[in-house]
């Protein structure tokens, strides 16, 4: 039985797509809270602030504010992957080389188009939870096993499946690639995108002959 609020409209927008706006918001703001003064000293009233909305709206889209960061955590790092994904598709049949170029150039572009979206990712959450870690090493092991799954699929022959060297380096060059956008955030920004991904794609390429065979 419906009750007498339930699904109500207010100019033209149910409860459910309200609902949405005020959790994008308050992902927003946490974004740029998170993103420039960090994580530790924004409290959750802050984020309300910020967000132009009342604690009540905040309590009804997030558990507490560490629900809030890894909400905000599962939504960069999807982003980031699907860009990521998409670029490699993009590159199908060009080399692993050229892949892995489309690849880095997506995933390093993501994060650096928008320094918040690198601190939240790379840094924020670090040690901030149990859970936390155990999501953040998921996601490294994601984008490990990427890295493998285009070097099976482009070896000659295609292989069934990668050896265990390929992926200890597999998790090794996505620790290198963090590592050095961490390096990035810490030192100012100074070096260009492109050059990162140069770096990066120097890493795999030497990487990748050496697995092969």
């Amino acid at each position: 039985m419906q009750t007498r609020n339930e699904g109500r409209r207010y100019s033209g927008v149910d409860a459910a797509e309200r609902d949405r706006k005020r959790r994008a918001s308050f992902l927003a703001a946490a974004l740029e809270l998170f993103g420039t003064s960090g994580y530790a000293p924004t409290s959750v009233k802050r984020i309300c602030q910020e967000a132009g909305l009342t604690e009540r709206y905040f309590y009804a889209s997030f558990r507490d504010r560490h629900d809030c960061l890894a909400g905000l955590y599962a939504e960069l790092t999807g982003e980031l992957r699907t860009a990521t994904l998409a670029a490699i598709d993009r590159a199908a049949g060009a080399g692993p080389d050229a892949i892995a170029d489309s690849g880095l150039a997506a995933f390093v572009g993501y994060l650096t188009a928008d320094p918040r979206r690198a601190r939240v990712v790379l840094i924020e959450v670090v040690g901030v939870s149990p859970e936390l870690e155990e999501r953040r090493n998921a996601v490294l092991r994601e984008f490990a096993e990427l890295i493998t799954a285009v070097w099976t699929a482009t070896a000659e022959p295609p292989a069934e499946a990668p050896s265990r060297a390929q992926r200890l380096t597999a998790v090794g060059l996505v620790g290198a690639v963090n590592h050095l956008l961490v390096d990035w955030l810490h030192g100012g920004r100074q070096e260009q995108p492109a050059t990162l991904v140069d770096v990066c794609a120097t890493l795999f390429a030497a990487a990748r002959r050496s697995q092969r065979g």
